[in-house]
C-alpha cells in the first residue's frame, strides 16, 4: 500500500547499452533525480519536510529518492519516509564539514564522470535533442547539475575517508571480533576456486586485414563524396555495439577515456567534414570524425570493424595447446607455470607463471560467477591440479576468439567463514565495523549541535540515528 505522504510517481524503463570503450557509472536513478529538479524550477508548489541548519528538504526531493530507490532495486530498511529524509538530512550534514574543512574538488576531477552521466542519458533516450526534451533544458544546464551532484559525492566521500584514515588493524584485534560475531553473523562464503590459463591469440590473415582496410577505405570515399553519412554507415556497418547505434557517436571523452591510438588522432582532427585515416587499436581497425571539441574533451564518431579469425588459425591454435597439454599431462616435459611464461599471449597473466587474479577483489579467488564463462564451464567438473582441453573463448577486452587452457589450482568449496581460509574477509567485516562506529558516532554528535526542524507529519519515525525528534522538540 502507498503511503499517504506519497503524491507523485515515475515509471521509467530504459535499458543501458553496452560500450567495449567506456567504464559508465551512471544509474537509472540520474534521470529522475534531475527531473525531481525540473519541477522545482518549474514552479510546483514545494512543501518542507526537514529544515537541516538553514538548508530545506522538499518533500518532491523525498518522493523522487524514493521512487530511484525502488527504480534501482535498493533496499530500503524500514518507513521509507523516514528512511529517505534520513539520509538526504545526512548528506547535508557531511556537506557542511566538507565546507568547515574547505575540501573542493576541481572541475578536472569531475568533468569525465559528467560526460559518461550526458552520454549514458543520451544512450538512453537516443539523442541530445531527446534528453533536453525529457528534461525541457538546455544540455549546459544538465552537465551543470551532474557536475554539482557528482562534486557533492565526492566531497562526502573525503570526509569520510578523513575521518577514518586512522584505522589500523591487527591480528590479535580481528580475532577477538571474530569470536564475539553471533554464529548466524558468520558471513557465508560460495564456492571459489582459483585458476591458472595460458592462452594463444590466432594470427589474423593478412587478407582478412586488407579487406577490412579497403572496406573502411570505401566507405570514406563514399562520405567525402557525399554519397553517404558518416552517421548512416556507422549504423549499418560499424561493429561496436555501444555506439553504432548512434551514427558511431561516443560522446565528450578526454584522452584517458579513450585507447591511446584513438585518442592521437581523434584530438588531431580538425574539419568535422573530414574522415581521418584509417587507425589500428586492440578493438580492430577504425574511422573517426571528429563532431565538436570543447577545450580538452571531444565529441567523435567512429565505424569499427573488426577481424576474424579463420577456422583453419583457430584450429592450428587448438593443435599446438593440445600438443603442450600432452607434454605437461602426459610426458611430464615441465610445468603448465613454466609454459604460461614461455608460451602464454595472455599479459595480463603471463608474467604471474598464468595466475588469474579477481578484479573486482585484487585476490586470486573467483566465484564461478566471476569467472569468463567459457572458463567456468570447463572447470565446472574439474579435480585441483587438472588441465583442460584446449578450448575457444572470446578475450574478454577484444572480444575476439582466442584459444586457451587452464588448470585448476584450489576448490575451495562452500562453508562458514574462519580465521585459517578466510583471513581477509573477516578482516575487511572488522575494518568496515570499526568505520561504520567512527562514522555513527560523529554523525550523533553533529547531529546533537546542529538546528534540525521536522515537520508534522514527518516526525512518528525510529530513526537511524539518535538526536533527530529530541533536537526537532526542543525548537
Amino acid at each position: 500500500m502507498l503511503h499517504e505522504r506519497s503524491k507523485i510517481i515515475f515509471t521509467r524503463n530504459i535499458n543501458h547499452p553496452n560500450n567495449v570503450k567506456i567504464k559508465h557509472i551512471a544509474t537509472i536513478g540520474a534521470l529522475t533525480a534531475f527531473a525531481a529538479m525540473a519541477m522545482a524550477k518549474n514552479n510546483i508548489a514545494e512543501e518542507v519536510a526537514w529544515m537541516i541548519g538553514d538548508t530545506p528538504i522538499y518533500k518532491s526531493e523525498i518522493e523522487q529518492s524514493y521512487q530511484d530507490m525502488l527504480q534501482d532495486r535498493t533496499s530500503i530498511d524500514g518507513d521509507p519516509y523516514c528512511v529517505v529524509p534520513e539520509m538526504i538530512a545526512i548528506q547535508r550534514l557531511y556537506l557542511h564539514q566538507a565546507d568547515l574543512d574547505t575540501i573542493e574538488v576541481s572541475d578536472a576531477q569531475i568533468n569525465s564522470q559528467v560526460e559518461q552521466q550526458v552520454n549514458f542519458l543520451i544512450n538512453s533516450l537516443g539523442s541530445k535533442e531527446k534528453v533536453e526534451e525529457y528534461f525541457r533544458k538546455a544540455m549546459p544546464e544538465i552537465r551543470e547539475y551532474y557536475k554539482e551532484s557528482i562534486r557533492n559525492r565526492y566531497r562526502v566521500q573525503q570526509v569520510q575517508q578523513n575521518l577514518t584514515k586512522d584505522i589500523k588493524t591487527t591480528p590479535s584485534e580481528v580475532r577477538k571480533y571474530f569470536d564475539k560475531l553471533p554464529t548466524d553473523s558468520v558471513p557465508f562464503v560460495p564456492l571459489m576456486v582459483e585458476t591458472q590459463i595460458i592462452t594463444i591469440n590466432p594470427v589474423i590473415p593478412r587478407q582478412e586485414i586488407d579487406d577490412i582496410k579497403a572496406r573502411l577505405r570505401d566507405y570514406t570515399e563514399r562520405i567525402n563524396r557525399g554519397e553517404s553519412e558518416f552517421s548512416t554507415l556507422a549504423i549499418l556497418y560499424s561493429e561496436d555495439p555501444g555506439s553504432a547505434a548512434r551514427g558511431g557517436e561516443l560522446g565528450f571523452m578526454g584522452r584517458s577515456q579513450l585507447v591511446p591510438e584513438y585518442a592521437a588522432v581523434a584530438f588531431n582532427l580538425n574539419d568535422p567534414n573530414k574522415v581521418s585515416k584509417i587507425v589500428e587499436t586492440e578493438y580492430g581497425y577504425h574511422i573517426i570524425q571528429m563532431i565538436e571539441k570543447r577545450g580538452d574533451r571531444i565529441n567523435s564518431r567512429h565505424i569499427l570493424l573488426q577481424p576474424k579469425v579463420s577456422d583453419k588459425d583457430l584450429a592450428d591454435a587448438t593443435m599446438r595447446l593440445d600438443s603442450l597439454r600432452q607434454d605437461i599431462v602426459v610426458h611430464k616435459k615441465g610445468t603448465f607455470e613454466e609454459a604460461a611464461q614461455a608460451v602464454s599471449q595472455d599479459k595480463d597473466t603471463r608474467n604471474s607463471r598464468g595466475v588469474m587474479v579477481n578484479q573486482s577483489t585484487g585476490n586470486t579467488r573467483f566465484q564461478m560467477s566471476e569467472l569468463p564463462q567459457e572458463i567456468a564451464r570447463q572447470v565446472a567438473d574439474m579435480e585441483v591440479g587438472e588441465v583442460s582441453k584446449p578450448f575457444i573463448m572470446k578475450d574478454p577486452k577484444r572480444n575476439r576468439d582466442i584459444v586457451a587452457l587452464v588448470k585448476l589450482t584450489a576448490r575451495i568449496e562452500p562453508h562458514r567463514a574462519n580465521m585459517s581460509d578466510d583471513y581477509e574477509l573477516i578482516q575487511s567485516l572488522y575494518e568496515e565495523a570499526q568505520r561504520n562506529k567512527i562514522l555513527s558516532d560523529w554523525l550523533e554528535k553533529k547531529i546533537s549541535e546542529t538546528f534540525v526542524r521536522i515537520e508534522d507529519g514527518w516526525r512518528g519515525c525510529d530513526f537511524k540515528h539518535k538526536g533527530w525528534t529530541k533536537t526537532a522538540t526542543a525548537q
